[in-house]
């Protein structure tokens, strides 16, 4: 593929999201993104084979933009561990709040949506929350090993954390306010205090 197919594709993906992540997967024809991408029909067949290979692909370029993010977030030279997991957390807090009405994440918009709808979707999401929860529980580790997290066991413990996050998430959506993620905050942070 050339450059500009590439950014094509990329270019279908990214305002397919940003209108997903208002309204869902369900409710978006592709007529609505190809629209507003400005792109014709034609294209969108060139890189996916239908709807759900398309909302597949959107899910994992979610995942692969949000993990190297976490990637640089939990870098080594950027804090203790625990230090590392409370700036995660906490900007998870400040961009759910700030978009409550505009769902950015991806996760807690579509899981309950698709996981019915497509396998292969729901795989897509499984494996991808999967590699978020690997991440958090290998900094659980390393700050477990540097003292600045008490003994914890890390996979278990970041399963936990994760879950209550997208919890908290999902009841922010409902309240239409941070409280919940304020109590998720505030657990994580006595959970995590040595």
């Amino acid at each position: 593929m050339n450059t500009r197919h590439d950014n094509t594709r990329q270019h279908i993906l990214e305002t397919g999201q940003r209108i997903i992540v208002g309204k869902g997967f369900a409710s978006v024809g592709l007529n609505e993104i190809l629209t507003t991408a400005g792109v014709p029909k034609g294209s969108f067949y060139h890189y996916f084979a239908s709807k759900e290979q398309y909302g597949q692909a959107l899910l994992q370029d979610y995942f692969d933009r949000y993990l190297a993010d976490l990637d640089g977030l939990f870098a080594a030279e950027a804090g203790c561990g625990r230090e590392r997991l409370m700036r995660y957390w906490q900007h998870w807090r400040d961009k759910q709040v700030d978009t409550c009405a505009e769902q950015k994440c991806l996760v807690v918009k579509l899981a309950g949506e698709v996981a019915d709808l497509s396998d292969a979707m729901r795989i897509t999401l499984r494996d991808g929350t999967d590699q978020v929860v690997q991440r958090i529980a290998r900094v659980i580790g390393e700050g477990v090993a540097d003292g600045s997290i008490p003994p914890l066991e890390p996979l278990a413990s970041a399963q936990v954390l994760y879950q209550l996050w997208l919890g908290a998430s999902l009841l922010g959506k409902l309240h239409r306010d941070g409280a919940a993620l304020d109590s998720a905050l505030a657990f994580t942070r006595a959970m995590l205090s040595p």
